[in-house]
């Protein structure tokens, strides 16, 4: 009896072990304890390197900078898909920088605690949608760039938290020209809110594409359609102030090139296949890179609108040619690029307006060291201030690879010493000659001649002796 008690009770002991160690935290192999196990690992691993889970998941990897005591937060091309909190930064930002992530909504509210923006660049995300309130609270906001996303529609509503709003982009959106855009057409067309949404066009309804919404006539957008979506009533009534164009012969800068406002306004058209100078290049613009396209010619009034240009490149093109006007009413342009193109010579008084410019970039050209190439090194010499590189001879053979400078005072060596200072005609020098019988005799003679025959005089002279 004593022994069946003894084997009884332990197969009860056995049988409450498994249970018992199944129990305990981050033991056994069920799936909670794995999890638990798990959970305990993550937790060790962040303790160890300093950072929450958290931190890791809000945090992007943003640079923030200051210019002139603004704080920039920089987070261009970051493929961030929400905006983060504004406890993210250590200091409240002024301008926020955006461009070229993956942002598709902008829920009510999603700028709040950003109170102190003055800028904010969204451009080339994938937005689609702007609630009402998304701007709530950006009362000293004065430019916003929605531009090149992806929206069809965007209420009035949306800008009325912003009443210092000055600066608007909105072109590269497929905008629906339909009566939900009636509010803000109207808006747009204010003739105060000239900066607001300029370039903007209509994508659909096909009556309407490619018609900008300042001139979309809006008394006709909430008009009834039929279901083929046609307008009924008076079909001669038109539907816009002017002609659209259907066909845009030249290249448009706000369409063509991406444009940075902060910290200076910068426009990028580089690697668009370009073979000319876009148009409609913005007053405000301070730097443009045309470099790499296929640009072989540089026309009159170019850059005619560009009087804030301070920075100019067009290396790597195919420039043969540059027009004496093309640089005209650049007065302001500091640093000119022209490397890497097929320049042989600069005209004479293309280079006449730049008064102020410091940086010259001319390698990569091939150059040719004849007479033509004299103006260039005489301008540079009246130039001191200018910093070049790059002006080598490419031909004759006889100067590859010399400096164009270099070429020039060789050229002067070797001109007659009679050549380079012209003598002066002793009778105009030499007083003894002056009042002479056959002077005095001369002068008698055209005295003489007839009035018809005389040679009209523009200035009277008189000899004091």
């Amino acid at each position: 009896m004593r022994l069946t008690s003894s084997l009884l009770f332990a197969s009860l002991l056995l049988l409450l072990l498994p249970f018992s160690e199944a129990k305990r935290p981050g033991k056994g192999r069920g799936l909670r304890g794995a999890r638990h196990k798990l959970t305990q690992e993550r937790v060790r691993g962040e303790r160890h390197h300093g950072k929450s889970r958290t931190s890791r998941l809000v945090a992007p990897d943003c640079s923030e900078l200051t210019d002139s005591g603004e704080v920039f937060i920089d987070c261009q091309n970051r493929r961030l898909n929400y905006i983060p909190p504004s406890q993210t930064w250590t200091q409240q930002p002024k301008h926020l920088l955006f461009a070229r992530n993956r942002i598709k909504v902008l829920r009510d509210g999603a700028f709040t605690g950003y109170e102190g923006l003055i800028s904010l660049d969204l451009q080339q995300n994938h937005i689609t949608l702007v609630e009402e309130g998304a701007f709530q609270g950006l009362t000293q906001l004065t430019t916003l760039l929605l531009q090149n996303n992806r929206l069809g529609m965007l209420s009035e509503e949306a800008l009325i938290p912003m009443p210092n709003l000055g600066y608007l982009r909105l072109h590269g959106n497929p905008w629906s020209c339909l009566c939900p855009m009636d509010s803000l057409i109207r808006t747009l067309q204010v003739p105060s809110n000239r900066n607001l949404g300029p370039h903007a066009r209509c994508a659909e309804p096909l009556r309407l594409k490619g018609v900008k919404l300042k001139q979309v006539n809006p008394e006709l957008l909430c008009k009834e359609t039929d279901p083929a979506g046609e307008p009924q009533g008076d079909e001669t009534e038109p539907l816009f102030p002017i002609e659209p164009s259907h066909i845009r012969t030249k290249p448009d800068a706000t369409t063509t090139c991406h444009t940075y406002m902060f910290p200076e306004v910068r426009m990028d058209c580089s690697h668009r296949g370009l073979t000319e100078v876009p148009t409609g290049i913005p007053d405000e613009v301070v730097h443009i890179d045309l470099s790499h396209n296929s640009i072989s010619h540089l026309k009159a009034k170019n850059f005619h609108g560009a009087r804030s240009l301070r920075t100019l490149n067009i290396s790597h093109n195919n420039m043969e040619d540059i027009e004496k006007a093309s640089l005209f009413g650049l007065l302001h342009l500091r640093e000119l690029d022209l490397s890497d193109n097929s320049l042989h010579f600069i005209q004479h008084g293309v280079l006449e307006d730049l008064y102020f410019l410091s940086k010259l970039k001319l390698g990569g050209n091939p150059w040719v060291c004849d007479y033509s190439i004299h103006y260039m090194v005489y301008w540079l010499r009246l130039h001191p201030g200018v910093r070049y590189s790059g002006l080598l001879c490419r031909s004759p053979p006889e100067h590859t690879g010399e400096p164009v400078q270099q070429y020039v005072n060789s050229y002067h060596k070797d001109c007659p010493r009679e050549r380079q200072y012209s003598r002066p005609d002793p009778e105009e020098t030499d007083p003894e000659l002056w009042n002479t019988p056959l002077e005095v005799q001369g002068e008698l003679e055209e005295e003489l001649e007839p009035s018809h025959l005389r040679a009209p005089q523009k200035y009277q002279i008189y000899r004091l002796s």
